[in-house]
Parts: structure tokens; sequence; C-alpha cells
């Protein structure tokens, strides 16, 4: 017995004796003493999950025998399990005991003894035990086969009644009031790991009601992340991305996962990163822009991490890179001085124009790819509006031509150059303005522009020419009384107010991330992006 509880908590016999002692808490003296222990032995059964749920169920049941005798008794004893906190413990500890894919036939049979418990954790206190016996029997049901099928039942019933019903050709939706799937999602928590709450736990996931707040307790995602990083749930993914769309911890937990195990793995194993990558499932999930910006954010600090300290070859990491382009963006922008950052972005610029115009010495992955590539670092797109817009000399070309690609990768040269014509032009009315004591909302209007004959201009263009309204907001001081004015002209759409709040929101990012210096630009961006979100999505 004593080697059994070898790596179980120290006091883990003397807990075995009290519930032998406890027995069915008959007396009022059992009762009396289970009431004075019961916070400690609820502190001892999360150490025991702590232990158990890093382990699979085979080795659990190798390493501790005993383990299912405490389950047990704690199981049948009705006063411990009278506390709801009780119940959530041990039916996280009862989970660890699952095995998915059993190999045998007493795997089988400890599944089946392991449910039948958990059956009995959710029945117990909702019906009268007594009565559920007798109903079963008179059904011709022993309770080991009733209770696992009352649960099969009641889950798919709650299933059905999250998704929309279609009966008779006619859509009737029956949705659950808000408050219920809340107390649903709380209820769940501690059975996320329970096969047969899968169903559950993905209608869960992907349920949308109609109320604007988060309906689901964030524990239930914090378990449910745990789960499926553990590979103790298996969810579709798109179960996956509702989870990390509605709960941004979930996600940021994920990805340093990720690269936990990326950093302990065999390096230059291409297949194990490879393999790591795909079971993630955040390559796939990053599909959605919202993913894809947060999961691209946190890999560019890792890359940096990892090439400064493991000392891998840059060509591992872009095999199709000029190798000197990577040495230039591996600089980072605050790491310059400001009044010199223009130095290597023209070179940058030079040697991506070389990439994408110079056929004969083009990458491989084209345009796009050399995009990508400079998007990827950071703080050098950002910089080269804002150094052509404070730099007080003739916008060098080189930097006019790496804006214009910024903004439009898949254009081809002639495109692009008419785009750096327009910009070139808008930029010279901006440096102008910034030098005017006074500034009304007309004046900057005016110095966006119109094109000749009353042409709109390509998307990607406009959508430059804002942003470069917007820097002109925030760095000119006589800009920041005509901010308001401005972009409620600009952001007369959804689609441009949305596009307006995802500027101001990086811009402030990428402040903090660079430690500049701004203190009343900040609190224009801040006063600005509050005033856009409290806006109605109709006069959006």
């Amino acid at each position: 017995m004593a080697q059994d509880s070898v790596g179980l908590p120290s006091d883990y016999q003397f807990w075995m004796r009290k519930l032998s002692v406890w027995g069915q808490a008959s007396t009022l003296e059992t009762q009396q003493d289970i009431c004075h222990h019961l916070p400690q032995f609820q502190e001892f059964l999360r150490q025991i999950y702590e232990i158990l749920k890093e382990m699979d169920s085979s080795t659990i049941i190798e390493r501790f025998s005993t383990i299912g005798q405490l389950l047990a008794k704690t199981c049948w004893n009705p006063f411990i399990l009278a506390y709801d906190e009780s119940q959530k413990i041990l039916t996280w500890c009862l989970g660890c005991l699952i095995n998915k894919e059993p190999q045998n036939s007493g795997e089988s049979k400890l599944n089946s003894w392991t449910r039948g418990l958990l059956s009995h954790i959710l029945s117990a206190f909702r019906f009268d035990i007594k009565e559920v016996g007798l109903f079963a029997q008179s059904l011709g049901y022993a309770p080991a086969d009733y209770y696992p099928g009352l649960l099969k039942n009641m889950v798919l019933s709650l299933v059905s009644e999250l998704r929309e019903n279609h009966l008779n050709g006619f859509n009737t939706q029956r949705r659950m009031a808000p408050e219920r799937v809340r107390s649903l999602s709380r209820i769940c928590i501690p059975l996320v790991t329970l096969p047969d709450f899968e169903p559950l736990v993905e209608a869960l996931l992907t349920y949308h009601g109609h109320d604007p707040q988060e309906m689901l307790w964030p524990e239930f995602f914090d378990a449910v992340n745990e789960a499926f990083l553990l590979k103790k749930i298996s969810l579709p993914k798109s179960a996956v991305v509702c989870l990390w769309l509605r709960h941004l911890p979930s996600l940021e937990k994920a990805t340093l996962h990720l690269f936990e195990k990326l950093i302990f793995s065999e390096r230059n194993s291409l297949r194990r990163t490879e393999r790591f990558m795909k079971e993630s499932l955040l390559p796939q999930a990053a599909c959605h822009p919202a993913i894809f910006r947060i999961v691209d954010e946190m890999f560019r600090g890792f890359e940096f991490f990892i090439l400064l300290q493991l000392k891998f070859a840059l060509k591992t990491y872009f095999p199709y890179a000029p190798p000197s382009l990577v040495m230039s963006l591996l600089q980072h922008p605050k790491d310059i001085p400001q009044g010199l950052q223009h130095q290597p972005l023209r070179r940058i610029s030079e040697m991506l124009r070389e990439s994408v115009e110079d056929q004969t010495h083009g990458s491989c992955g084209g345009p796009f790819e050399s995009w990508f590539l400079f998007v990827h670092f950071g703080g050098w797109a950002d910089a080269v509006a804002e150094q052509l817009l404070m730099s007080g000399a003739e916008p060098p070309e080189a930097l006019l031509w790496l804006l214009a690609f910024t903004y439009s990768p898949r254009d081809g040269s002639q495109p692009r150059a008419k785009t750096m014509v327009e910009v070139k032009a808008v930029l010279g009315h901006l440096r102008r303005l910034l030098r005017s004591p006074t500034l009304s909302a007309r004046d900057l209007q005016a110095a966006a522009g119109e094109r000749p004959g009353g042409a709109t201009r390509p998307l990607a263009c406009g959508r430059l020419i804002r942003h470069l309204l917007l820097n002109f907001l925030l760095w000119a001081p006589a800009g920041h009384t005509i901010a308001w004015e401005v972009i409620s002209h600009m952001a007369q759409t959804e689609e441009t107010a949305w596009e307006t709040i995802g500027f101001l929101d990086q811009t402030l990012d990428r402040w903090d991330r660079l430690g500049t210096e701004a203190p009343a630009s900040r609190r224009l961006a801040r006063e600005l992006l509050t005033e856009l979100r409290a806006r109605p999505a109709q006069a959006r």
C-alpha cells in the first residue's frame, strides 16, 4: 500500500483511512468530522487531479492501483458529494481514468465503471436514487446499464436544443435563454474530457445567440482549451476556431504550448516541426484574419528569440529570401535613431524591388512571398508612412515604392507607378499643412484630393491615403482639434469605420512595443477608438 502511494500527496494514506471511517456518513459524529475536514480534503483532491491530469489512464492504474478505491469511496459518501466543489473535482479526477481508445477488456471495464460513477454524481442529487433504481428495474435495466444511457440521452437532448430544429420544412429555432446556456457551460467545466460530453462541448462552442455579451463561462473555455492541448478531447476545426475567437487567452495559451514543443523538440527536425504545427491546428485556424494577426504577432517575437538563442541558419527559416534582405529586416526599428531610419528603409526597398520586378533575380515565391516577408517583420512596414510624412525633404522614390508595394503587392509596375504619383502629391499637401498653425477639416479633405474626372481610386490606393491622413491627425498638433470631424466624415460606412478602428488599435500596439513617447498622440488615439467603438452599427 505504501508503495502504491509513491508520487501521490504525502497524506494519501491518512485520507484513505478517513474515508473508510466515514463510510456512508450515517452518524452525527462522522458527519461533523466530515464538515470539519472537508476543506482540507477538497484541497487534497485538487492535488490528486493535478497529478492525474498529466498521465494517461493506463499509467494511472499501473502506478496507483488504489486510486479507484479512493475515488469510489468519495463518490458514495453523500455528505462529501453534497458540495458542488466536491462534485466538480471528483468529475475531473474520474475523467482522467477514461481511456478514449481502450485496447483490451480490462480498459473497457474500467471505462464502464468510471462512467457509472460519473452518472451517479450527475444524477444522485437530481433524483432519489431508490426511485431511479425502481424505475430502471421496471424497464428491465440494471442501474449499471441505465445510468450511461441516461447520460447519453441527456447530452443528445441538450445538443438538439442548442441547435436549430427543422420540422416539416419550416425553420423553427428553439434557442435557450442566455442564462441557461451560461449555466450549462458552467456545469460542463469538469466534464469536458469525457467522450460522452464531446458533442455538447462542440455545440456550446459553436452556439451563437442574439446576446452581444459572451454567454459562456471563461473557466469553460480554459477547461476545453487545456483538454484540447493535452489531447484529452477531440474537436473539429470549426469548434476550435470558435473557441479561440471567443476567448483570446485560450488562443495565446495554444500558441505558447506550440512554442514549448518546438523549443524542446529535436533541433533541425523539420518533419517533427511540421507535425507539431499541423497537430496544433493553428495554421488552419489562422485562415481567419483575427487569429492570423494574433498568432503572427506572437510568432514574430518567437522567431527573434530562436534566431538569437539557438543560432540556426537563416536559410532554414527563409529558404527563398536573399540573406542580405533578411539581415536588414532583422534589425528592429526601435534600435535605430529616428532620424536615420530612412537609410535601412531605402536598402530594404531596393532589395525588395529587385526581387519583385527583376525577373532574372526573382523570388521563388513571387511578389506575395516578398511582401509577406516584409510585413512579417513588424515595425518596418508601419515606419514607412511616418518617415515620408514627417520628413521635410522631397519623398525618396524608394520609400514611395515601398509604401505602394506594402498596400498593393500584386500590382504591376505601371499601376504601382500611378499610385506613387498620387501618394507623392498627397504627401506634398500634408507636409505643407504640418507647418500651418490652424487647420480645418475641409483643408485636410482637400489635401487628400480628388482624381481627375471624378474617377475613383483603386481600393488599395484609397486605403493607403486614408492611413496617411490618420497618421497626420495623430502627429500634427493642429490636427488634434479636427480629428473627430475628419474621421466622422472618413468612416461613414461600416467597412471604413472598422478599418479606422483597426488602424488605431494597431498603432497603439506598435507604440507600446517600440516604446514610442507620444503622450498627446496616444491620448487622442484612445479617445478616437472609444468614440468609434461606441457608435451604433447603423451609424457606421
